[in-house]
């Protein structure tokens, strides 16, 4: 090696070999390190170095093989049968050799994720690029640590599919989560999954950073709980897009009667008529002409065809009745109005609802008096 040549005598190569202390040896390793790391080496010299390499990889003395980690860590000239070496190593020598070195293939990293156990895992993670087959074997093998320390890694790549795995085994770890949620860019149905299970700060982030569907939207706040469903949708006012959130609740089971009736319980007609539509298999222009049919037959022909519970169709009756008997000014309180009249006109109606529904609308109209009063007071 022409170069190294140059650089070392004899002398210090033979030290390197035959040293009669360890403090010798390593001397003599640091030097041809140094030179391997900052000369040019030609392919003979990459030969040549990596031979020399591999006596000091099999050296008992651990300032030897350190030597190596210390200046070598990160440079091409290691081969990949002495980083493999190395990785087997005491910690002081493995860590830096698994964060770094280029010489390790995919399946390598895997291989060691598999049987390395956590701190050789976590150096792995937080390595500068890392494949989607590595970050699968982290995601699937992986503790805690290097399973957040991976996602929080932005040379990371992750598959889909690896992602998935991570929230199903670590939903309820938050520091695994967030390091999820907090990636720059996440799979929408990894996102609609987060939503579900983080909370604060990390699902306000979720909802200004990554794309979302508006039934998620929903879900981020709801859960499946009916009643929620509507109160979301009136502190959110009313979607851009009702046909989308009806098919989601509908695909969720969640779109029964109670619910369509504390929708139009807070003036949600649209949400109604929409839900009709679905249920029915009808489109929404003629569901609507039958919903708002001046006469007797058509809201009741569109809402048997939907299989809704015909105990139930007074109050929807009472429901669109009020709608349009309403005297819409366009001012602010339009909204009140309407939901109180139509609350009101709901609890005249004999055995139209069952006693969890006509609890929940007593309650209502209570939050809409007190609403009325404050403004008042105001």
């Amino acid at each position: 090696m022409a170069t190294t040549r140059t650089a070392l005598t004899d002398g210090d190569i033979r030290t390197l070999v035959k040293g009669a202390t360890p403090d010798e040896r390593a001397l003599a390793a640091r030097k041809l390190c140094t030179v391997m790391e900052h000369d040019a080496l030609s392919d003979d010299d990459r030969i040549l170095a990596a031979d020399i390499l591999r006596v000091m990889a099999a050296d008992a003395a651990q300032l030897v093989r350190k030597a190596i980690v210390e200046t070598l860590s990160a440079s091409d000239v290691v081969p990949r049968d002495v980083a493999l070496k190395l990785s087997r190593d005491v910690e002081a020598i493995c860590l830096p050799i698994l964060a770094f070195s280029p010489a390790f293939t995919d399946a390598d990293l895997s291989e060691i994720v598999r049987l390395g156990g956590p701190v050789r895992q976590v150096a792995i993670a937080k390595r500068p690029v890392l494949s989607t087959e590595v970050t699968s074997a982290i995601a699937e093998h992986g503790g805690q640590r290097a399973v957040a320390a991976a996602c929080a890694n932005p040379g990371a790549e992750f598959a889909e599919d690896g992602l998935q795995r991570v929230v199903e085994r670590f939903e309820a770890a938050e520091q695994v989560l967030a390091a999820v949620a907090y990636r720059n860019t996440l799979p929408l149905s990894v996102t609609e999954r987060l939503i579900t299970l983080v909370s604060g700060q990390v699902r306000e982030h979720l909802v200004e950073r990554h794309s979302i569907s508006v039934e998620a939207a929903l879900d981020i706040t709801v859960g499946v709980a009916e009643r929620a469903t509507v109160d979301i949708i009136d502190q959110a006012g009313r979607t851009a897009d009702i046909r989308s959130l009806v098919a989601h609740v509908h695909g969720e089971g969640r779109l029964t009667a109670a619910l369509m009736l504390r929708a139009v319980a807070h003036g949600h007609m649209a949400f109604f008529e929409w839900s009709v539509a679905q249920l029915a298999g009808v489109p929404h222009h003629r569901t609507w002409l039958m919903i708002h049919d001046a006469g007797p037959l058509g809201l009741k022909a569109i809402y048997e065809r939907a299989g809704l519970p015909s105990r139930l169709l007074p109050a929807f009756r009472a429901a669109v009745d009020t709608f349009h008997a309403m005297d819409f000014d366009g001012g602010a309180k339009d909204q009140e109005r309407f939901q109180e009249r139509m609350l009101q006109r709901f609890l005249t109606q004999p055995d139209t609802a069952g006693r969890e529904d006509v609890d929940y609308l007593l309650e209502r109209l209570g939050m809409v008096s007190k609403s009325a009063k404050v403004a008042a007071s105001g």
